[in-house]
Parts: structure tokens; sequence; C-alpha cells
């Protein structure tokens, strides 16, 4: 997928950036919607600028996705943080300065050497161990894989990995997401002897009734909705439904920083945690900012893909795990990218 960059410029010259897609951030975004929301307008009016552009979805006719509207707001956050000269988590207010972070594992596939089998999932929970996860995350087998979905293999791999990892390692399944009521039942009981931390996306989120009765047959944990529209007002109806026993947001997810941070405290209100869906220091930026999040997710990891190999429109790594774990917020100015302009000034999308 092609890349683009966002750049808002302060009238002293100050940039704030993000990073999204091509088709996220088109021309006719650009100038129809984004550019006459935004241009000449106070930097610091995050919320005002967001509301703005969030009433101007339904008359854009689909054009204006809650990721584009998530590229802007960070790109906003990142701005306001460089002209103040602090980092973007400590000006949303930060509870912590680094997080443990759980290894994200790829979907399954049928590749040799990759993800194919029970036990090469259990091998490269081994890797991601000795390399300092303190957690891992499997996303199972779902199409294009010819034979896929299956509940038999599903488990078979969750207990590879947990004879894997041990029994202390906590472990959690994003699943096929397509699954009947019955199916997510029965991988939800075979979870829960497995000692799994929580169940994800196992059946279609545009059902929060079937998730309310699942969260009610399980003991395990079921936490959502991920990819679900809404903002944070779907994630309150969650809630409310009793359909997640951990909400989650995420920066893409639910537009922007700014919902993320709504959701958030959404679920501290009712005595809840929310797990942030998604890597990049935008996301790294919302786990830090509450006590009710436990995890930064790293990846999407695979045995055969280098995540920590530093991406060519950036100079460093933006989130490098020490070997105790835990990801470091940056203490830069702004949200902590060290973008190499050099290279995306050399290779520009036609």
């Amino acid at each position: 997928m092609k890349k683009a960059v966002l750049t808002i410029r302060a009238e002293d010259g100050t940039e704030g950036h993000a990073f999204g897609s091509v088709d996220q951030l088109r021309p006719q975004l650009l100038d129809g919607f984004i550019r006459q929301v935004v241009e000449e307008q106070d930097a610091f009016a995050r919320e005002r600028l967001w509301q703005d552009l969030a009433h101007w979805q339904r008359g854009s006719g689909g054009q204006l996705s809650d990721r584009t509207l998530a590229i802007v707001d960070v790109a906003l956050w990142d701005l306001a943080a460089k002209l103040l000269g602090i980092p973007a988590y400590k000006m949303a207010g930060s509870y912590r300065d680094k997080l443990p972070a759980y290894g994200s594992i790829m979907c399954g596939d049928e590749i040799k050497g990759g993800l194919a089998t029970p036990e090469d999932y259990g091998r490269f929970a081994e890797t991601l161990i000795g390399r300092g996860y303190r957690a891992i995350k499997l996303h199972t087998w779902m199409p294009p894989v010819s034979w896929a979905p299956d509940i038999a293999m599903d488990l078979r791999a969750c207990a590879a990995v947990r004879e894997a990892v041990g029994p202390e390692v906590p472990l959690m399944l994003d699943a096929y997401h397509w699954y009947s009521r019955e199916q997510a039942f029965e991988l939800g009981k075979g979870l829960e002897k497995l000692n799994f931390t929580w169940i994800e996306e196992v059946m279609d989120e545009q059902s929060m009734s079937s998730y309310a009765w699942l969260a009610a047959e399980l003991s395990i944990p079921v936490i959502g909705p991920e990819s679900m529209g809404g903002k944070y007002q779907h994630r309150a109806e969650w809630i409310r439904s009793g359909s997640c026993d951990i909400l989650r947001t995420g920066v893409e997810d639910v537009g922007g920083i700014s919902p993320a941070l709504k959701t958030m405290h959404l679920a501290e209100s009712f005595g809840m945690n929310c797990e942030v869906h998604g890597h990049g220091l935008e996301n790294l930026l919302i786990s830090a900012v509450s006590k009710n999040c436990r995890w930064y997710e790293r990846g999407l990891l695979h045995p055969m893909h280098d995540y920590d190999r530093v991406p060519d429109y950036l100079n460093a790594l933006p989130d490098p795990l020490d070997a105790d774990g835990f990801v470091h917020l940056s203490q830069a100015p702004g949200i902590g990218y060290d973008i190499n302009f050099d290279y995306i000034d050399a290779n520009p999308v036609e």
C-alpha cells in the first residue's frame, strides 16, 4: 500500500504530520473538505475542527471516512505539541511513559516456513518470548486460506502456543470474524481451558446482541468492538448492552486521537479496561494516557517479516522494543515520528 503524509503548517512554520494511505488523502478530500475546515484556524482548536469534519461526513457521500478524520486529528495533535515544545502524550495527560508490548501475530497462511500449521505458531511464539515480548495475540486462519476457517485448527494453534510459552504468559485470540454463535461459544470454551486473556472479533460485530449473548455465556473476557464504526458513541452502546468485558478503541478505528481518548475514559467511568487496537505512535500515545490500558499492540508479526527494519520513510524505528519487553514513549516534541523527508521528496506518488 502506498503511503501519504499530511502536513499542516502553522503561521510560524511549525509543521504537524500524519501518515495514511493515498486513498485516504485524495486531492478531492484535501480540497473539498480538509482545507475548508482547517485553513486559517486556531491550531489548538482540535475539538472544534474534529467536530466540524465529523459533522460533514454525512454530506460527503461516504468520501470522508473515519480514517481520514484520524489522519487530520493526528496531524493537529502533532502540530499543537510541537508548538508547545512537549511530547504529545504529555499534552494528553500521561499516566506512564512506557508500556509492555504484546506480540500481535499475523493471520495464518499456507506458506512453508510461515504460519501454515499449529506447530508454526508454537515455534514463532517461542521466538517472540525470546525477543522480549511479555504477551502474545494470535490471528488465526481465514479466507483466502483454502480450508479456513476451522475451529479445531484455531484451538490447536492456541494449544501449541500455550505449550510453547508456558502457563503464565498472557495469550489472546483474534479469530475469524464470521463465526456463528455456536461456533464462537465452542471456541471460547476451548480458550477458557487454555487460560487465554481475551477473545476478540469472533463474530460479525454488526450483531451487538450476539456479543452480549457471548459475553454472558463465557468466563473468558470478550473484547470489542474493533472494526465497527460509530466512533465513541457506538462503543457506549456496547458497554450499555453488556456486549464486551473489555472495550476496544484505536486511533484509526474511531476517527482520531481526540475520540480515542473519549473512548478510553468512557470505559474508565464504568470500571472497564480499554485496550488499543493497532500499532504506531498515535496508538502508543492513547495506550499511555490512562490507567485502564494494559498493553501496546506491536505488530503485525510474521516469521518471514522483519518488523524491526526501519521503514524507508523514517529515520528511526518508532516503537523499538527494549530487552524487558517495553516500548517507551518518545520524548521529542509532537507525536514522535522521525521522518525521512529526503526519501519522501525523492519518491512521489503519481
